[in-house]
């Protein structure tokens, strides 16, 4: 059977991964310090061949026996996680990929990053496509993810370059779905709780800046397609389908039914102005493409917080 270690397994998307890969009869070490991870999101894999080490990774890593397979996902990933501790965010993309990367050269694993859109920072060319380099400012208060994430990217591309790694780097785009925190930050967190309490759904600057939104089943069926595929530049997974912030606040209050109204708070700083991704190298190269709607996956994920909020 082949051994797969996920970092940042109690995360959101690290406990999807981790789902997806056991059922792909993979068995799984799953690794988290716990920062910004909730154990309660993989609780259900208690049974299965699936092993959680609690661990930071920004020391040594050691996992005794083989391994096959290494997906670096441990990372604070909203703005509120990574403005609130900065230091370990750009620690976790800085020594936790070093060490992720030297365990997969040990163990002559197979490697994965989860990088992200964030390092096309507020972009000047749009879609983005994976050849574009980027416009972002590496002293604002968002370039402890950025730049974490582009130096993590090429401290893989080094890897491969000079050890001969074997490594895979994904672009996440912006994924939702069940297990996201409540108090996540983000925008399909924070609308569905304030909609679902009836509270004020509060939109940054106008509402008209943009974003694409992929459920997190299909995100993390193109992360296995990519691991298993041979392709080594950075590869977009995302949703192409954009929206402003504005109609996913207003879809969401009617969704819920909620008596919310939609008031604006200022823009925070270096906030992208649209975000869409180009995925013709997915489409191409890993035959992906996302198949759950906007609609569909909202109606899964608003079960999911009634159920975390305990509103029926």
């Amino acid at each position: 059977m082949p051994r797969a270690l996920v970092t940042g397994a109690a995360g959101f998307i690290g406990s999807h991964l981790s789902e997806l890969l056991l059922d792909r009869g993979i068995s799984v070490i799953g690794m988290d310090n716990l920062l910004t991870g909730d154990l309660s999101n993989i609780e259900h894999l208690a049974g299965r061949d699936f092993v959680f080490v609690k661990h930071d990774v920004t020391s040594f890593i050691h996992v005794p026996g083989p391994l096959d397979l290494v997906f670096h996902f441990a990372s604070p990933a909203s703005p509120i996680d990574y403005l609130r501790v900065p230091i370990q965010t750009l620690k976790v993309g800085s020594l936790g990929t070093h060490h992720a990367l030297g365990l997969a050269k040990e163990k002559n694993a197979r490697f994965l990053l989860a990088s992200t859109s964030e390092v096309y920072g507020d972009p000047l060319v749009h879609p983005q496509r994976e050849d574009y380099w980027g416009n972002v400012n590496p002293v604002g208060p968002r370039g402890v993810y950025d730049e974490a994430k582009r130096f993590s990217e090429a401290m893989t591309m080094a890897y491969h370059r000079v050890h001969g790694v074997q490594t895979r780097i994904v672009r996440i785009f912006n994924t939702f779905g069940p297990r996201m925190r409540v108090e996540d930050g983000r925008a399909i967190p924070a609308f569905l709780s304030q909609a679902l309490r009836n509270e004020d759904v509060t939109v940054f600057g106008d509402g008209s800046q943009t974003r694409s939104l992929c459920y997190v089943s299909d995100l993390v069926d193109g992360i296995f397609r990519l691991m298993a595929s041979d392709v080594v530049d950075p590869v977009n997974i995302g949703n192409p389908h954009e929206m402003t912030i504005r109609q996913l606040a207003e879809q969401i209050i009617a969704l819920t039914g909620s008596r919310s109204r939609i008031v604006e708070k200022a823009l925070p700083v270096d906030d992208p102005k649209v975000r869409q991704p180009d995925i013709t190298r997915a489409r191409t190269l890993l035959g992906w493409e996302p198949k759950v709607a906007l609609a569909e996956g909202l109606s899964r994920t608003l079960e999911y917080f009634k159920r975390k909020l305990g509103v029926s």
